[in-house]
């Protein structure tokens, strides 16, 4: 995770099914500057035995800081399907956003949530997510708050407490989703 760049951008690799590892491995070997963010859960398997194991928080992608004209080094990674895009041309993600992900993520109970659009808008203003938007998830008496990378149409939920939460910029379809 070196390579620095002077006009490098975050861009979302898209990987082959289950070979997010294996492309990170890839990358530290090439110097590339990447971000595979993970969390921890339990398997249980047919013996009865329960393992504690790692999995990509965004399946199928790993998180790449290069320069656009660096995408071909990235597409000749074994593993990589493709670079996040409109076409050919690679969309980069919001630098702010990547940066407070990768700030925080390690430091928080994050799990991977499916991709919502409706809900409250917050804006997380205390914390290692700082200046991060999200939605409103209420799950028992705890408040988790759906972050979502558009582009590849993946979210995570994170549990924040309700006084680091600012309202942000409300849309005409606000609504409160409640988990029993």
């Amino acid at each position: 995770m070196s390579l620095r760049e002077p006009s490098a951008l975050w861009f979302a690799a898209y990987t082959h099914s289950c070979q997010e590892k294996r492309v990170a491995q890839h990358f530290s070997t090439r110097n590339i500057d990447f971000f595979l963010p993970v969390h921890r859960t339990i398997s249980h398997w047919k013996n009865g035995l329960r393992v504690p194991i790692e999995r990509p928080l965004f399946a199928g992608y790993i998180f790449v800081k290069i320069c656009r004209e660096s995408k071909t080094r990235i597409l000749e990674v074994p593993g990589v399907h493709s670079i996040v895009g409109a076409g050919r041309e690679p969309i980069p993600l919001p630098y702010e956003e990547m940066e407070a992900l990768r700030r925080g993520v390690g430091l928080l109970n994050v799990e991977p949530h499916p991709f919502v659009k409706a809900g409250e808008k917050v804006v997380i203003r205390k914390g290692p997510l700082e200046g991060m938007t999200g939605i409103v998830l209420r799950h028992k008496n705890n408040v988790r708050v759906i972050l979502s990378i558009d582009l590849i149409m993946k979210s995570i939920s994170v549990e924040v407490a309700t006084e680091d939460l600012e309202i942000a910029a409300q849309d005409c379809s606000t609504y409160e989703y409640v988990l029993p």
